[in-house]
């Protein structure tokens, strides 16, 4: 996408989007200093159009090798101190709190900085200042700084993985993946901005002049998630960012040091102080005062059901001194469900509802909570199922285990609580066993001969706990899919074309999927959001995502 020149200067393509792939368009040099600004020289050259990162093949040796290599440097680093960033400047606080690896919960990956209210009215005040000046940058400085940031990422994409598989517990093919997804929403969301840039097309009157400007809403607050520490957390800050937009980032606190490593190259990106910045604390301490605060324009939030709608109900109060109503984009919970019919390839199925329901221990929006099995193959995909559960390898993430251990003891006790309710409402099939000895690790369990109204089949457990319920026929499995108030993912599994596109009217989810599972979705490929109490299907990674953080500024002025 660009490329540094001997002069410092950055080349960055911008092309027009049209169906042909070598249609001419403008390349800017851009010379982009500390403040993002630069000068711009134009001629024609072909934009390369948007992929997605590959991943990596563990089963090469190289690729082993380099990931070995990657996780004992940043074992040797593990227990530093990670103060806040507030407009550029490092500050420690007499409070800190250690991110452990649930893996091995003795052994301290960092210790982080909490910040008091104090901290949050600086931050507010910093970023309203760099505002002034970032919201003036040209597109495409903002651009090419977020490319110089994807650049940054994909050269140090082992180290940054393997902070995942201490942290969050993560084997090395999710920590690949969340790695992976980082650098993509930094590439498409710079091809995004040069898209709406273009966006302001009015139609002529005849004795006016008339134009329309999108411009950024002003300061915001990014309330990042754990699970996917550094793909949401980049893609919902670099949406924000590019669109002129300056923010301040609340991370999850057993995902603080990742949030830190991102800091550090968003600096080094050349990002202007105060654009991005880094406030941890808990959600009661910083995360409402934030929310509530008059001067905040919009939230950014992926996380619970029960916190966003907290998070929705705060910011739609009118607070002191606050001019607008805030925008608030939520990506909340799910109850994802895998359909399965009589006509479908069973062994593709199985495997397709084991991947999604135990990937990453299950703590997954997106993952596949609930396998709804039409009666005739229910007994014959339910043995498959627990067959492959049966062979997964449970263990620590450094050693890249199938199953690794779920985040924290909370999250422990949780799921070990509802596996309990579980065994009373069904039939534990697979699994059920733990130890929180050295990690907290919950082997991945099959329930079966669930009503589909039962309490495991309704609330997001979020871990590694499938429930199987047998439906009568292809419709009533489609009735069970959406009798939850979730709506985020469903797989549907047949080789019937007219029941295929009966699912795609009816199933009511965000992001729908036939013959393959439910999690996984791709930046620019699968723009994900869902329906009801999932969010408000804000379609991250999609056409309209950047256009959450703008607004439309019409002109108009007399010619006659």
């Amino acid at each position: 996408m660009f490329r540094r020149l001997p002069s410092g200067r950055v080349i960055w393509q911008r092309a027009s989007h049209g169906t042909c792939a070598r249609e001419r368009c403008e390349l800017f040099y851009l010379q982009v200093p500390d403040g993002g600004r630069g000068n711009m020289r134009k001629g024609p050259i072909t934009l390369r159009q948007f992929s997605n990162e590959p991943l990596l093949d563990f089963s090469v040796p190289s690729n082993r090798d380099r990931m070995a290599n990657a996780l004992a440097r940043v074992e040797a680093e593990l227990g530093r101190y990670y103060p806040l960033i507030i407009a550029g400047k490092r500050m420690e606080t007499d409070c800190r709190v250690a991110s452990v690896n649930p893996c091995v919960h003795e052994q301290a990956v960092g210790y982080v900085a909490q910040a008091d209210r104090s901290h949050a009215e600086l931050a507010v005040e910093e970023a309203w200042k760099a505002f002034e000046t970032w919201r003036k940058v040209p597109a495409e400085g903002r651009v090419a700084t977020l490319l110089r940031l994807s650049t940054i990422m994909r050269e140090r994409k082992s180290e940054l993985a393997a902070w995942l598989v201490f942290e969050v517990g993560k084997n090395w093919a999710e920590a690949d993946a969340d790695v992976a997804e980082a650098i993509d929403f930094c590439e498409y969301y710079a091809r995004e901005m040069i898209r709406c840039d273009g966006l302001n097309q009015v139609y002529p009157h005849p004795t006016e002049y008339n134009m329309q400007r999108y411009i950024p809403l002003g300061v915001g607050v990014i309330i990042s998630p754990w699970n996917f520490p550094l793909a949401i957390l980049t893609g919902m800050t670099t949406a924000a960012v590019v669109s002129g937009n300056t923010v301040i980032i609340k991370p999850a606190n057993t995902a603080g040091v990742i949030a830190a490593k991102l800091m550090d190259l968003v600096e080094e990106a050349g990002f202007p102080p105060g654009v991005i910045n880094y406030l941890p604390s808990s959600g009661r301490t910083i995360g409402d005062y934030l929310v509530q605060h008059p001067q905040i324009r919009f939230i950014n939030f992926t996380g619970s059901k029960d916190v966003g709608l907290r998070i929705n109900e705060a910011a739609a109060k009118c607070q002191a001194g606050q001019i607008w109503i805030k925008r608030v984009v939520a990506e909340m919970g799910g109850k994802d469900c895998i359909i399965v019919d009589e006509t479908a390839d069973l062994d593709k199925a199985a495997t397709g509802i084991v991947k999604s329901a135990f990937g990453y221990q299950g703590q997954k929006c997106s993952a596949c909570s609930r396998a709804i099995i039409v009666d005739s193959v229910y007994d014959e995909v339910l043995e498959k199922v627990c067959k492959m559960t049966s062979e997964l390898t449970v263990g620590e993430a450094k050693a890249n285990c199938d199953v690794n251990a779920v985040i924290d003891d909370r999250a422990y006790e949780k799921i070990l609580d509802y596996i309990e309710i579980g065994h009373k409402e069904g039939r534990i099939v697979e699994g059920g066993g733990s130890s929180s000895g050295v990690g907290y690790y919950i082997e991945p369990t099959v329930i079966e001969g669930l009503s589909p109204y039962a309490r495991v089949a309704q609330e997001e457990i979020f871990g590694p706990v499938l429930a199987f319920i047998r439906a009568d026929s292809y419709d009533h499995a489609v009735e069970i899919a959406n009798c939850t108030e979730y709506g985020l993912t469903a797989s549907v599994y047949s080789r019937d074309r007219m029941r295929l596109e009966i699912a795609k009217d009816k199933v009511h989810v965000g992001n729908l999927y036939l013959n393959r599972h439910c999690t996984g979705a791709l930046v620019g490929v699968h723009p994900f959001g869902g329906f009801n109490m999932s969010g408000t299907c804000s379609k991250a990674g999609g056409p309209d995502y950047l256009l959450l953080f703008m607004q439309a500024k019409a002109i108009s002025e007399a010619t006659q």
